[in-house]
């Protein structure tokens, strides 16, 4: 995806926010907020990814801080809100009837867990339930089961910590279709995504093959990905994304006739300006 004029704002909300959890020392935030300042000036252009610069920015945060996880207490904390969550959510899944749609829902749900996005001080817990309850205003889940009943293996692109506690629950129901099931994570923290380890924690190799991406990047950079990976990607049948930075990362990559569906809550207005929903929408998207 393109940036958006909003999203030279949002950098910057997300830096001074990751350089707080970085470091205390004033000084370093500001000749480390100098040089986020010189790429936003370099960089941030009509015609620009959003996902790449977001990721030199995260990435000069950690290399010139030498903290290389600024997000690690709020990473914790994102594991917590989901287990204490998971009962209730199930609870809803077997309300509403334990099909497809509803897991799928469980999984949008688990990407308001998100801190690099909402911020800080954003009621996540409260949200969780209310996403998990609402209709989705963009709707290609009938379009995914055709897709899952005539394929063999899924590529499961994931997002944040905690998040991954709910897409388990799906991954778990894509196994009804009778297929394998890979899911990438990032090989090192950037933000508030999952690694492998996030996903040991969590018993997610109980339900799927973990792999990396090989990168740290936000989302999906083609150009960043390891050769492994983009075997991988190439020889998926079909790939399941879910959050913004993978919507921003495919959205720039041409995947040919490769079946891709995006899961995310449309958690700003220019993600949701481009798919077309409204800021706050739960879309299931077939790109």
């Amino acid at each position: 995806m393109k940036v958006h004029y909003e999203c030279a704002a949002c950098f910057l909300r997300q830096a001074r926010e990751a350089l707080d959890l970085a470091t205390s020392d004033d000084q370093m935030k500001m000749e480390v907020t100098e040089k986020i300042t010189k790429i936003l000036g370099e960089r941030f252009r009509q015609g620009a990814a959003a996902n790449e610069i977001g990721t030199k920015i995260h990435r000069t945060i950690k290399e010139e801080t030498g903290n290389s996880d600024p997000y690690q207490e709020q990473r914790k904390k994102s594991n917590q809100i989901a287990l204490k969550f998971l009962p209730k959510i199930e609870k809803i899944i077997q309300e509403k009837g334990n099909n497809l749609e509803s897991y799928l829902k469980a999984a949008i749900a688990g990407n308001l867990i998100d801190f690099g996005a909402l911020g800080l001080d954003f009621d996540m817990e409260s949200q969780i339930i209310l996403t998990m309850k609402k209709d989705l205003a963009l709707n290609h889940s009938d379009k995914l089961e055709e897709e899952l009943k005539a394929t063999g293996n899924v590529l499961y692109l994931a997002d944040n910590i905690g998040e991954i506690v709910f897409d388990k629950l799906l991954i778990e129901k894509l196994k009804d279709y009778d297929v394998t099931v890979k899911v990438a994570l990032k090989e090192k923290p950037i933000l508030n995504d999952a690694c492998i380890s996030d996903a040991l924690e969590i018993g997610l190799d109980d339900v799927a093959e973990l792999i990396s991406t090989g990168t740290d990047s936000i989302g999906v950079i083609y150009g960043d990905l390891s050769e492994e990976f983009k075997e991988t990607l190439k020889k998926a049948d079909l790939v399941i994304a879910k959050g913004l930075g993978n919507y921003e990362g495919l959205d720039e990559m041409d995947l040919g006739d490769k079946p891709v569906f995006c899961l995310l809550n449309a958690k700003c207005q220019p993600v949701a300006r481009d798919i077309g929903v409204k800021e706050g929408d739960n879309v299931v998207l077939k790109m």
